[in-house]
């Protein structure tokens, strides 16, 4: 009897192992309800096409252009109308002068002050001198001067030869030029004449002190 208790331990492990490998094998087994999934999900596209090629949803519908990318719609928009301007300039000793010439009433204006709030008539008349030998054309054109530099004198005959240049490019059909020329020539040529510098060992530009030789 003491013999036969060590065989039946040894077959019972035997036993257990077979049972497990069978527990495994039926786990990997695909259950039959995995199918279907399967093909509900390969016939969903073709209901959605079905809906597209709908022929009562292609009516109703409003058709809609594709958006073009990077292209922008131009605005129209009026052309001013052309306007002429010239710009002239003058010199005059140290003072620069330089007149804008554009359509207008007869306005002329020296840095942004009227012509005729200047007390001084000479200056004036030295300015103004070039439109009146123009005519009723000059009541047409605004004048606007702009100076630098220079005295009132310098000034006001620098604001004339930048007026009669101006007026020779404003009126090209009317040769202001030879006529200006023959008045004047100053008119439209710039003087080219400056004042001397002072030099040392001396009260001017070339006087020189006195010395005595006793």
């Amino acid at each position: 009897m003491a013999i036969k208790k060590p065989e039946e331990k040894i077959q019972k492990p035997k036993k257990k192992a077979v049972v497990k490998q069978e527990e495994t094998k039926e786990a990997f087994v695909p259950k039959p309800t995995e199918t279907p999934k399967v093909e509900a999900a390969i016939h969903k596209p073709e209901m959605k096409e079905e809906k597209k090629a709908h022929p009562a949803a292609q009516e109703t519908a409003p058709l809609k252009e594709p958006a073009k990318k990077g292209k922008k719609t131009a605005k129209v928009t009026k052309k001013k109308p052309s306007v002429k301007v010239v710009i002239a300039r003058g010199k005059r000793k140290e003072a620069i002068a330089r007149a804008t010439m554009r359509p207008g009433k007869g306005a002329i204006r020296i840095n942004k002050v009227l012509l005729d709030s200047y007390s001084n008539p000479f200056v004036r008349d030295i300015i103004r001198e070039p439109l009146t030998y123009l005519g009723p054309e000059a009541n047409t054109v605004n004048v606007d001067i702009k100076i630098i530099g220079g005295g009132m004198m310098g000034q006001a005959q620098a604001a004339r030869t930048a007026i009669a240049n101006a007026l020779v490019e404003y009126f090209e059909d009317m040769n202001l030029k030879e006529k200006f020329v023959n008045i004047d020539r100053s008119l439209v040529v710039e003087d080219t004449r400056r004042v001397e510098p002072k030099k040392y060992r001396g009260p001017k530009a070339r006087a020189r002190y006195q010395k005595s030789y006793r």
